[in-house]
């Protein structure tokens, strides 16, 4: 009897145990955590996630442990760090659950299709850090703007997902032809550039935003537009670009012809497929004058005489 009430105490005693250290087990804090750092493919068509491991749970520390991993060489050689390129984070600062990260002006300087990978990829790596939702980037003290010169402003990640719910790494690759001018200013050139883009921009508008930020230094041509030029609208009708700028693009800085500036825009339009004819407005307005000689009421069409 004596025994098998021993037993029982035993049993129960063992149980207690059990269950007392799967209470531990539960109660115990979770110190590590993974993260999704994102890097580009060597393509550039896309960013692709590595998971990174960390016991760090400090925001601002964790911050700087993500910004580390984005500027260390990949294990993968198909992968590119985001911030290895040729231009230098200089500074961040918080506001409550806003991330700005300043970088110097060399991080302008990258080709259109690298520098909104590299955001993307930046963007949605911080953003999983708990307390961070928005992250915006300044170039020295001025805010971060877009090939047509309209500011960026605050990111989330969900800028980087389309209407699928799909990542960047499904956004499309296309190539253009885009007419620049040549080193007298008096023609054009023809070059052919490939632009990853996301099939939520129009291709007439990705166009005009190509031309405004100008060649490549490789594609040893001349620049035409005015870069502080801003689109205001485009869209196409009947075969029509409705090309609708702002007062910019009416002050030329380069030394080219008033033709060069008018079918740089008309030709590289005209290489698309929707495209027949150009109609370009400032602010709207069509009855302006371009250089006093080129009235904006033409709607132009594709002129081969100037293209070497």
């Amino acid at each position: 009897m004596i025994l098998k009430k021993r037993g029982k105490v035993i049993l129960l005693f063992w149980l207690l145990l059990i269950v007392v250290c799967a209470c531990g087990r539960q109660n115990k804090p979770d110190l590590g955590r993974t993260y999704r750092v994102y890097y580009e493919n060597n393509d550039e068509t896309g960013i692709y996630p590595q998971e990174y491991e960390t016991e760090t749970t400090d925001k601002e520390a964790l911050i700087l442990e993500l910004l580390e991993q984005l500027g260390t060489v990949s294990g993968k050689l198909e992968y590119k760090a985001p911030l290895s390129g040729d231009f230098n984070l200089l500074d961040y600062s918080i506001a409550e659950d806003q991330l700005t990260l300043i970088f110097d002006e060399n991080y302008k300087r990258q080709p259109v299709t690298t520098e909104v990978l590299v955001r993307a990829a930046i963007v949605r790596t911080l953003t999983q850090i708990e307390g961070i939702q928005y992250v915006t980037f300044q170039i020295k003290s001025e805010p971060l703007t877009d090939a047509s010169g309209t500011v960026i402003g605050i990111m989330n990640a969900d800028m980087f997902i389309d209407n699928a719910g799909n990542e960047i790494n499904t956004y499309e690759k296309v190539k253009l032809t885009l007419y620049f001018a040549n080193e007298d200013g008096d023609g054009l050139k023809a070059v052919s550039r490939t632009v990853v883009y996301n099939s939520n921009i129009a291709m007439e508008r990705l166009v005009v935003e190509q031309l405004i930020a100008g060649p490549d230094k490789e594609e040893k041509v001349f620049p035409v537009i005015n870069p502080d030029t801003k689109i205001v609208s485009v869209n196409v009708k009947d075969g029509i670009c409705y090309v609708n700028l702002d007062s910019a693009f009416l002050t030329q800085i380069y030394n080219v012809t008033s033709d060069v500036a008018i079918y740089s825009l008309t030709n590289s339009l005209v290489e698309l497929s929707n495209v027949n004819k150009v109609q370009i407005s400032i602010n709207g307005d069509t009855n302006v004058n371009y250089k006093e000689n080129i009235s904006f009421s033409t709607v132009f069409e594709r002129n081969l005489e100037l293209v070497e």
